[in-house]
Parts: C-alpha cells; sequence; structure tokens
C-alpha cells in the first residue's frame, strides 16, 4: 500500500542510530522522476521513462498489484519503491517532501477495496469520511477538522481536486475512483498552495494520463446480490504530436438491504462515467491538455436503520429497533409525489448527473515554466431520502440542486533542481448554486416543508510559496497566500406547500437576502533537514483559513441566515521520513492545533415547527494535539507489510456557551450550556495494515493480501448527546490474485468485511423521537477478471 503517513511524537536518536545502515545499504534519495503510480510489487527503482507512459496504470496492474509488463518474470527482489507526487506542485519523491500525507495508487485502490470516497477512512490515518444521514454527499474529516451539512451551499474544509482543478462540493468526487494513477491526502492546512477551505488537508485525485505506446485493458468484477462493476480504458498516440485517453466505468445491481415491512430490496448500483483526454505537443516548449468527464448516478442510497423503537405520532404504532441492521423502511406519500415528481414507489435513491472539461496549457520557458488551468464543472443532484426509516412521513427529504463552476488558474514556476525552488500564481473561481429540498412532515407536523436559494460565490486569491536551499542538508520554506471571497444568498424562502408555497411567518415579508464578503491570508514557515541521505526532519508552521457561510435549513425564523463567521487554524507539526534499509520505511509525525472560530453545527428549537432546526455556530478558541505513524517492510522477496497509527483529541479551550439540544427539545425552549472543556467530536483512534505475499507457480503469478483497519467510537457530544455514539470496529478484507505467465491477464477472489462485522458509518435523528443509523455494508465475496493489452 503507497501511502506516507507521518508522527514526531518518536525522537530522532533512533535515527542516528540507524544511520550507519543508512550508509550502508540505502542509495540516496531520488529527488526528480517522472509521475508514475506506485506499484504493490517490490521491485526495484528504475532509470526514467517517459512521463506520459509511466504515469500510466491499467486495470490488470491495479487487480495485480504490478505495472503492465510482456512475458513472464519472477517475483522481484525485495526493495521499496519510490513514490512521487506532486503534492507542492513540482515532482517530487513523497520522501522529500516535508508535510503529512498518505499516497494511495490505483493498484492500492483494488487491493484495499476503496470503491468510493467514503472508503479512504479504511485506508489512511485520521481521515473519516461519513454519508450525510446515509446519502451521497460524504462529509470529509482530516485531523478531526471536518464539516457537517446535508445542503450544498457551505464549503468542506477539505479541499478536493481532480487533476489539479478545484472541485467546489465534495459530491462531485463521487464516481471519480476509476483509471486512477494515484491519491494523494494531504494533511493539516494546505491554503497556501490550494486557497481557502483547506484546514483540514487536500485530496488530490490524479487521473492516469494519455501514453505515447498504445494501451488498452478491461476488468469485469462480479460479487455477492449480483454486484456487477466494469471498467476499461485505451490509451496511445493519434498523430506524432497527439496522444489520447478513453476510460469508463459502470456499476449495477448488489442491493443488500430490505424494506423491514414489505421485503422490498435497496441498495442497487445504477451509474456509470466516461473521461477522455488528450495531450498535443504543439511546439516543443509549449503544450495542450484537454479533458473531458461525464457521468450519471441513479443508485439507491443507503437506507437507515432504527437503533430505538420508533412511535408514530398518526396512528401510535410502535416500531421495535432494528436488531437487523440490514432492515430499514422508506414510504413517499401522494402529496409528496405531486410537488417533487417522485412516484409514490419510489426507492430511498439519486439521480445526479455531472459533466466537466478542462484545458491545461503548458510553456517552458528556460528556467521558469507557465501554466494555464481553465475549467468548467456541472453537478446536478437529484436525491431522495428517508430519515424516518418508515412507511411514515415524519421525515421524508428530497434535494433538487445545480451547481455550475469556473475556475482559472494561472501558475508560474522555476525548473530544475536550483538552490531557490518556486511557485507562485493567481486563481479565480465562480460558483452557482440553484438549490430546492423539499421536507415531508406531514405525519409529524402536519405539513411538507420547502426551502429555496440561489447562491453565488466568487473567489480570488494570490500566493507563492519557495525552497531554499540554506546548506546541502538544511533547506527553508516560506509561502503565503491572501484570498478575497464574497458570498451572496438571494431569494431565500422557507414555507409550506398546502399545495401552493406558503412561506413561514419569518419570510411572509418576502424572500431574504445575504452576502458575506470574507478576506484570509494562509501561510507557512518550515525547515528540512536531511539527517542523512535518505532520512529526512523536517518542522513546519502553517496557517489555513475556511470562509464563512450561511446556515441554509428549513427555518421559519429569517435571523437564522445571519452569517456565521471565518475560522482559521495555526497548525504546528514536526516530523521525519526515513528509508532506514533498502526494504524499510518509517515515517512519523506530531502536530499541535490552534483552532480559532471553529465552526461548529448545532441546532436551535424553532417554535414554528416544534422541533430542532440547525444552526452553525463558531466555537471561539478550540485545540487538536496527535500523531501519525506508518511503517513499509519488506523483509524477504515477496513479502510486504505495512501499518499506520493515527492518534488525536481536542477539546474546547474557552467559554462556548451555545444551544444545548436535547435540553432544548425536552424543554420546548432553548436551553444554553457552557461547552468549554467539553471533547471534540472525532474518533480518537485509527489503526490499520496489510500483508502481503506474491510468489511464482509454474510461471503463474499468484499473490495472496489481507488487509485491515481500525476506527474507535466517537459521538457528536454538541449537537447529538452521548445516546447516538458510533461504536468502534474493525473491518477485514483479503484476497488471492492469479497472474498469467505473459501478464496479460488476471482473476482475483475477493472479499469484503470478511468477518461479516456490523458495524456503523454514522447515527442520527432529524426530528427528535426518530433514532437512525447508517449500517455499513455486510460480508461480500465476489471475483474479477482482467485483461491488459
Amino acid at each position: 500500500m503507497k501511502y506516507t503517513m507521518l508522527s514526531a511524537s518518536l525522537g530522532a536518536s533512533a535515527l542516528l542510530a540507524a544511520s550507519p545502515a543508512l550508509h550502508a545499504q540505502q542509495q540516496p534519495a531520488v529527488t526528480a522522476a517522472p509521475i508514475a503510480a506506485s506499484s504493490a510489487a517490490a521491485a526495484p527503482i528504475t532509470p526514467a521513462a517517459p512521463a506520459a507512459s509511466a504515469a500510466s496504470t491499467s486495470p490488470a496492474a491495479a487487480a495485480s498489484g504490478t505495472t503492465p509488463a510482456t512475458g513472464s518474470a519472477p517475483v522481484a527482489e525485495a526493495q521499496l519503491k519510490d513514490v512521487i507526487v506532486t503534492a507542492q506542485r513540482r515532482q517530487q519523491s513523497a520522501q522529500r517532501v516535508g508535510t503529512s500525507m498518505s499516497v494511495l495508487s490505483g493498484s492500492d485502490l483494488k487491493t484495499l477495496n476503496v470503491e468510493t470516497v467514503n472508503d479512504l477512512q479504511h485506508a489512511t490515518a485520521s481521515v473519516e469520511v461519513e454519508p450525510a444521514f446515509g446519502g451521497g454527499q460524504p462529509q470529509f474529516r482530516i485531523r478531526g477538522i471536518g464539516f457537517t451539512d446535508y445542503t450544498s451551499n457551505n464549503a468542506s474544509t477539505v479541499g478536493i481536486n481532480v487533476d489539479d482543478v478545484a472541485y467546489a462540493l465534495p459530491i462531485q468526487t463521487q464516481g471519480q475512483l476509476f483509471d486512477i494513477a494515484r491519491v494523494e491526502v494531504l494533511r493539516g492546512p494546505q491554503g497556501t498552495l490550494y486557497g481557502r477551505n483547506t484546514t483540514g488537508g487536500t485530496v488530490n485525485f490524479i487521473t492516469n494520463q494519455p501514453t505515447r505506446d498504445f494501451e488498452a485493458g478491461a476488468s469485469v468484477e462480479y460479487g455477492t446480490h449480483n454486484l456487477l462493476t466494469t471498467e476499461g480504458y485505451v490509451s496511445g498516440p493519434l498523430s506524432d504530436r497527439v496522444r489520447g485517453r478513453f476510460a469508463f466505468t459502470t456499476q449495477d445491481f448488489g442491493a443488500w438491504q430490505n424494506n423491514r415491512a414489505t421485503n422490498q430490496t435497496l441498495g442497487n448500483h445504477d451509474s456509470a462515467a466516461a473521461r477522455a483526454q488528450l495531450d498535443w505537443d504543439v511546439a516543443r516548449d509549449f503544450k495542450l491538455h484537454f479533458g473531458a468527464h461525464g457521468g450519471f448516478d441513479k443508485s439507491d442510497n443507503t437506507g437507515l436503520y432504527l437503533f430505538t423503537p420508533y412511535t408514530s405520532a398518526k396512528t401510535g404504532e410502535v416500531i421495535p429497533a432494528d436488531a437487523d441492521h440490514t432492515k430499514t423502511g422508506w414510504g413517499v406519500s401522494p402529496a409528496f409525489s405531486r410537488v417533487t415528481g417522485l412516484s409514490t414507489d419510489a426507492k430511498p435513491g439519486r439521480n445526479n448527473v455531472n459533466g466537466g472539461v478542462d484545458l491545461t496549457a503548458t510553456w517552458n520557458l528556460g528556467p521558469v515554466e507557465l501554466k494555464s488551468i481553465t475549467a468548467y464543472n456541472y453537478l446536478h443532484r437529484r436525491e431522495y431520502s428517508d430519515w424516518d426509516a418508515t412507511r411514515y412521513h415524519d421525515s421524508d427529504e428530497y434535494f433538487d440542486d445545480t451547481v455550475n463552476e469556473v475556475t482559472q488558474e494561472l501558475r508560474a514556476s522555476s525548473r530544475g533542481d536550483t538552490r531557490l525552488r518556486w511557485v507562485t500564481g493567481l486563481f479565480y473561481s465562480h460558483d452557482d448554486l440553484d438549490e430546492k429540498f423539499y421536507s415531508d412532515f406531514s405525519d409529524r407536523l402536519g405539513f411538507i416543508a420547502l426551502t429555496r436559494y440561489r447562491q453565488s460565490v466568487d473567489t480570488l486569491g494570490v500566493y507563492g510559496q519557495a525552497t531554499y536551499d540554506i546548506t546541502k542538508r538544511l533547506r527553508g520554506i516560506v509561502g503565503v497566500r491572501q484570498e478575497h471571497e464574497k458570498r451572496e444568498l438571494r431569494g431565500f424562502a422557507s414555507g409550506m406547500l398546502t399545495p401552493s408555497f406558503v412561506p413561514f411567518a419569518g419570510f411572509q415579508g418576502g424572500d431574504a437576502n445575504q452576502s458575506l464578503t470574507s478576506n484570509g491570508t494562509s501561510g507557512k514557515v518550515g525547515l528540512e533537514f536531511d539527517l542523512a541521505p535518505a532520512t529526512m526532519l523536517y518542522a513546519t508552521v502553517s496557517r489555513g483559513y475556511k470562509s464563512g457561510g450561511f446556515t441554509a435549513h428549513n427555518t421559519g425564523n429569517s435571523n437564522a441566515l445571519a452569517p456565521f463567521k471565518p475560522e482559521s487554524l495555526t497548525a504546528y507539526e514536526v516530523g521525519f521520513k526515513a528509508d532506514l534499509t533498502r526494504t524499510l520505511r518509517w515515517n512519523a509525525s506530531a502536530f499541535h492545533y490552534d483552532y480559532r472560530d471553529q465552526q461548529v453545527l448545532s441546532a436551535t428549537f424553532d417554535p414554528n415547527s416544534q422541533s430542532l432546526i440547525g444552526t452553525f455556530v463558531n466555537a471561539p478558541k478550540s485545540r487538536i494535539d496527535g500523531f501519525e505513524t506508518d511503517l513499509k517492510w519488506q523483509p524477504v522477496r515477496g513479502l510486504e507489510i505495512s501499518q499506520y497509527v493515527g492518534y488525536k483529541s481536542g477539546k474546547y479551550t474557552s467559554p462556548f456557551v451555545t444551544y444545548n439540544t436535547q435540553a432544548s427539545a425536552a424543554s420546548g425552549h432553548n436551553v444554553f450550556t457552557d461547552y468549554n472543556g467539553s471533547a471534540l467530536s472525532f474518533p480518537r483512534l485509527s489503526y490499520g495494515g496489510q500483508v502481503a505475499y506474491s510468489w511464482l507457480a509454474g510461471g503463474y503469478r499468484l499473490r495472496a493480501e489481507t488487509n485491515y483497519s481500525y476506527r474507535d467510537a466517537y459521538s457528536q457530544l454538541l449537537l447529538l448527546g452521548p445516546n447516538y455514539t458510533v461504536d468502534s470496529y474493525w473491518l477485514v478484507n483479503a484476497s488471492l490474485t492469479v497472474t498469467s505467465p505473459d501478464r496479460h491477464w488476471d482473476v482475483a477472489l475477493w472479499a469484503r468485511n470478511l468477518f461479516n462485522r456490523q458495524y456503523d458509518l454514522t447515527k442520527n435523528f432529524f426530528l427528535p423521537g426518530t433514532n437512525v443509523a447508517a449500517a455499513g455494508e455486510p460480508r461480500t465475496v465476489g471475483v474479477r477478471v482482467t485483461y491488459t493489452y
């Protein structure tokens, strides 16, 4: 598994003690190499190949953990591969980047069963990705820094980039994990190079690029519940100067849940996506890259189950808690069907369409490289969820969102391995959001609610970062970014559909409008020191900034639209990265976060609906401390072992008087509590690893692999209270892959959640008295067949 996690509670003395072995056994660290997906198979570092060709990873490679090859070869001699990343906007060995990060290659995503972005939490330390109420919208947290919201108008604290293009919403990453070269998970504020709204970190998806030689491949996967997944690509030259690549994926079937009353199935997939790319060498020093992508997702959502008994306010029926977590419930009323267009027999699910285009122009002007990245992305989200998990209509939700986003980045950077290396640039983005969401409260509150609004966001930023070799072993890093954002909320209204729209009392004077202007500064100062040729120590101080926003929930109080403030984070981090021998790599880091005006989801009691309505508040001061460490070891030929550990803890550190949601719901009016000293809401401990062994038998290459992960228990005390604790859990996966002697065919047998662990992804309620959880999928087994030409 190609990831690099760091931690520095571990002292330098062990590294110093190991330094003779470093000099005797380790080659000098690679400082530059072509961009290439790392392979799970052990192989020596090879001379540089053309970058475009090296960047490709085929489905066959993904399935077997190898790079494509012709002819039979023995299992490689044990030696760790160098991993090349572009986390700092230039090609570098991951072991030479002084920041905490994980890198997963395309083959890692296959062997670790990372099918969606949500699965990244089971492959990396200190990362959580939760589905909002079991729906398609992922909510990222890195090192405990995240943002919880089921609406689409507020940015995440974790930046999302696909091939250097910034995405406004995390939901836009769903369906992107195919034909991937690697995923880079950067921990800590990344504002200098990646802009605002990266206080938690950044996730970079790098796709396979067009190749100079012809390549093609396809894979078919079949598993439990008739789950069927296909993937394919074709890549190669179209002329002497033009190269192209086309890739696709589809997924169908796979329902694993049942309606407790009707036994109808839920959980089928119905999605497809495609990506096309062209590289054109216009001139020797001028190149163009064009990309286009599109797809649809008509899959079922994950149904929620009841973890406490439910009593219907309409009939008095009591539905027991679901002992079987694969049971759920849903129902669309005729009135809700009329206003949303859903059929009365619709299942919880989505009907999303997305697409986009991007154009990158690169000029090499001797010592300077100029780059322009222009992109347009589109998303139409239509999603139905049943948040009471019954046939009743206490809280059935339907979202109808349209997002249009334009980004433009102009970047200049130094070329070559000079003493001073720098990058600077300008960034602009414009986002338009049109959101309507419908809530069927008819069986509890006696009405259907509609909330609608439009929002536009304009952002302009300028940044620069420089690295200077103070000595041959000591480097200094300085970076700064200034960003301006204007966020406008227009035409906000919330009211009842009778079936005509009747605004709630707070909006009877007309639609509400709000605007918010934010100016933020991000920066970084750091030192990197080469303790030995393959051992680096580093220390950084960085500042991240997340813009403010609006609570756009279905409230009857127009005052609830008052903007919440921006948040900022100052991060102190120390760490080391060490290749102790040619077969043993150890990375570690420790961090302290000083948080200001943390944006926290709470809830206020709404007298109109006699229920709780979510609202965002700012916690004046909080802190988070923690560490990560990871180890990669290839003790003998064919055997690979990797382990990671992440730990973090945090609390509010100053008076923080805000709504006590549980007490407010019980008393029928707002009750306030000071949460100073209370713990922040995230799992403290994350642990995982992988063990794989490869060997040859009759010319065939066999690879047996198991990987496992552990997530600690946690509860959202501020919003939900202790009764909504998500319990800790272990997950174990396994696979056996056979590769043909000519390396063209792979057959892999796999099992996910091998021991059929029953676990939860999230727990929540929307209206008091309806306590629901989203269960993780039970054990699935299957086979994957891959062919590479």
